[in-house]
């Protein structure tokens, strides 16, 4: 009997653990699930901007923050942007704008972001970086953005679609 009762234990325990196991996982499911959902409604709510570089229109997201927000405002227009480093295109507005910006470290070709409170960049090749930006947004498909934006400066329009 005490053999019967130490076995009945051991299984009861080990149903229990196992359960309680389970339970975990699910509400891991489930806030993963939520993570994902809450993902996909700022997808949903990103606003697009339109990029001309001669003949090649580009697609970017953009993120919502109060850097991209006092942006949009003085969209659409066309620039004449710097190139530096032969990694990115830069220009300095006329205007301010609102920032939050921290070292990023590991930047994409087609990131667009804001150095300091006036210098609109545009990233067409990758590259880690120890410098602080404010995160606009980024360019969907980078296929063909280094030819686009070839060597040295370079006309490019910006519109929100």
């Amino acid at each position: 009997m005490n053999s019967f009762y130490i076995a009945f234990m051991v299984f009861l325990s080990i149903n229990i653990s196992c359960s309680g196991h389970h339970k975990n996982q699910d509400m891991e499911f489930i806030n993963i699930n939520e993570s994902n959902s809450i993902k996909n409604n700022n997808l949903q709510s990103m606003q697009q901007m339109k990029i001309t570089i001669g003949s090649t229109i580009f697609i970017a997201n953009l993120l919502d923050n109060p850097t991209t927000q006092a942006f949009k405002k003085l969209l659409p227009f066309t620039l004449d942007m710097s190139d530096l480093n032969d990694n990115e295109k830069y220009f300095y507005l006329t205007t301010n704008l609102p920032t939050k910006s921290s070292v990023v470290g590991n930047i994409k070709a087609g990131d667009i972001m804001l150095y300091g409170n006036n210098c609109l960049v545009l990233f067409y090749e990758g590259l880690n970086s120890s410098y602080s930006y404010t995160k606009m947004g980024h360019i969907e498909n980078i296929n063909g953005l280094i030819e686009a934006l070839g060597k040295g400066n370079v006309i490019i329009k910006f519109e929100i679609m």
